[in-house]
């Protein structure tokens, strides 16, 4: 390993729709898995990695900074702030406006918290008029003392090769943490696997045991649109017919409400088609609970 390789954890602020996913997709160069709107997500924050011959990037994902409404909000505002201690760089990804409104004046008062750099991303610059963009830097230099300031679109990836040379200016030097091909932590496939069992439970209530399990039968790329084609395993034939409902009836709605989850995870168009399978005593073979993603260790 080079002696001056650099290695460090960065993680990515921004209201919503902001372009966070597209942004991270276009950084690491194929399409990963970046939040799922699930508070359990906090646990195991995905991480993506970017590894260059200057160094390793890993990104961590933070729950929502927001006003807490409740103890769960108050227990992810918590995390969300100790993550920005916790990590090398925040990256806070604005759009090119000089309006500062609440959502984001709120962000700047946790921001004021922390003593990690601060690195604002302005995005979308492919939206406005050249002209338009020195304004909102403008803007936000008033409010917050930033150690950069990047314009990118991550759309087009204008400017995204300067922002990982900003980002690797901050970091430290290091070890790498993951081999070289590593893009996540967990694999897109088990997330979206993961996606599905969560909308089925949800969707069945207390119909059916938790004893449903979701296997990815295929995963592909087509005209821009990923098509998924997945199998709900359950234990008895009677779940199958609740699964299924009346004339499919609930399975249509465990399709809609998993493509709309999945289809924000992924920031693209997904066509899902679900089956059922009965598999008795899945639960009790260690061959099939490997072969849907449980772990030994969970």
């Amino acid at each position: 390993m080079k002696k001056d390789f650099k290695s460090g954890f960065v993680t990515l602020i921004g209201r919503p729709n902001v372009g966070k996913s597209t942004l991270m997709n276009q950084l690491i160069g194929q399409k990963i898995a970046i939040t799922s709107n699930k508070p359990q997500t906090t646990r195991n924050r995905i991480q993506t990695v970017l590894t260059t011959d200057d160094g390793q990037i890993v990104f961590v994902d933070t729950p929502g900074i927001h006003k807490a409404k409740n103890k769960l909000g108050e227990y992810m505002v918590n995390v969300a702030e100790r993550t920005l201690n916790e990590v090398d760089v925040v990256l806070w990804l604005v759009e090119p406006t000089t309006f500062i409104g609440a959502g984001e004046q709120h962000i700047i008062s946790q921001l004021k918290k922390v003593t990690t750099p601060v690195v604002l991303v302005i995005n979308k610059i492919d939206s406005v008029k050249k002209e338009d963009v020195l304004p909102a830097i403008a803007a936000y230099k008033d409010v917050y003392d930033f150690a950069e300031i990047v314009p990118v679109s991550a759309r087009n990836g204008d400017n995204t090769d300067e922002l990982v040379k900003v980002i690797m200016k901050y970091l430290p030097y290091g070890p790498q943490f993951y081999d070289e091909d590593t893009i996540t932590d967990q694999p897109e496939r088990q997330i979206v696997a993961e996606l599905i069992r969560e909308k089925a439970l949800h969707c069945l209530q207390e119909e059916i045991p938790h004893g449903i399990a979701v296997a990815i039968d295929s995963m592909k790329v087509r005209n821009k649109v990923m098509h998924i084609d997945a199998t709900i395993i359950c234990e008895r034939d009677s779940h199958k017919g609740i699964i299924i409902g009346k004339k499919g009836s609930m399975l249509k709605k465990i399709g809609s409400t998993a493509r709309y989850e999945i289809e924000k995870m992924l920031d693209q168009q997904v066509n899902l088609k679900l089956w059922v399978k009965v598999k008795k005593d899945w639960r009790d073979s260690e061959f099939l609970m490997k072969n849907f993603g449980y772990r030994e260790d969970e």
